[in-house]
This record gives C-alpha cells, structure tokens and sequence, in this order.
C-alpha cells in the first residue's frame, strides 16, 4: 500500500513535469490550471489501473500448484467507472500442492482454500471437498478429524457440481491417485 502511494506521488510529480516542460515549449501558453490538472488527472488514471489489474497481477505471483477458482466483481458508488466495468478485489484459490486424501474415504479430498482481497491480509482455510456428493466442509475450530478420517462437527455446504474449486481439487486428487 506505500508503495503504491509513493509511485502514485512519483507518478503525479512526473506528469507535472512533462506538462511544465511543454508549456515551455509552447512559450508558456498553457493556462496555470493544466499542470495540476494534468497531474491530478494522471494520478487517478493510475490508481484505476492499479485496482483493475490488482486481480491479475496477484495471479501471475501465484506458485505453481496454486490455481484461482473464483474472482468476485463488483460496481460500488463510489467508484462510478466500476458501472461500466465490475471491479475484481477478491479471489479464491486452491492449493492442489497440500491435495491429501484418506484410505478409508476416498472421494473426499482435503486442502488449503485461499482467499485473497485487495488491502487485506491472504487467509488460508483448510476444508474438505466431498467429490461424490458435491460439498465441502472449511476445518475450523470445533470439528475433528478422526484418525479414520471421519469428520465431526462439520457444516458441510452443498456445491454445484461443476463448481471450479471442487473439480479443481478432485481432479487434482484423482490425477494424483493414478500417478502412484
């Protein structure tokens, strides 16, 4: 965030400048008005770019083995550009590097969820995708995974099933079973 704050007032600085030197070019006929206008108007151009491409350029950072499942668009108010073209300030990830699954329940899968939103700190969830039913269950405080693999206190929410993040990691936990 200071970094973009700093780029943003580097940014302003260098637009005034190139506007300053160009009016001395033209022989000072620009009114006084154009070079913070010019700059005001760069800065905000530039923090636009900032938060649509914030989206993409968090993805491309991803390790490989992380894989985007879902980014969630927005129109705000405030934001009036946003009613022309939806904001993008939160993703969900899943990390098929920490796949694992139990003998005795093979069709569910357990691993890391990764949620993503601009200006807040990653938070990782650990949950359980049930592949045959098309559910999942995030492990938070309060449920117990037997050593059986047996799941108690779960709140279990149903998915479609061709939810990306569910076929994401059963297809990842299948590839992974016919590798051995």
């Amino acid at each position: 965030m200071l970094l973009e704050f700093i780029a943003t007032i580097a940014l302003g600085l260098g637009v005034a400048g190139l506007v300053m030197a160009l009016n001395l070019v033209l022989g000072r006929r620009l009114p006084r008005w154009v070079v913070p206008a010019a700059a005001g108007l760069g800065m905000i151009m530039f923090l636009v770019y900032l938060e649509y491409s914030w989206a993409e350029r968090t993805a491309e950072q991803l390790p490989e083995g992380v894989v985007v499942t879902s980014k969630s668009s927005q129109s705000m108010w405030y934001r009036p550009w946003t009613y022309v073209s939806p904001l993008s300030l939160r993703m969900i990830a899943i990390d098929t590097r920490r796949i694992r699954t139990h003998p005795d329940w093979p069709d569910r899968v357990m691993t890391t969820m990764v949620l993503f939103e601009r200006w807040m700190p990653t938070r990782e969830i650990p949950a359980v995708f049930d592949c045959q039913a098309n559910r999942r269950a995030d492990l938070h405080a309060g449920v117990e995974l037997g050593e059986d693999g047996r799941l108690d206190g779960a709140d279990w929410y149903r998915l479609e099933s061709d939810d990306l993040a569910l076929r994401t990691a059963c297809n990842t936990a299948d590839r992974a079973l016919m590798s051995r």
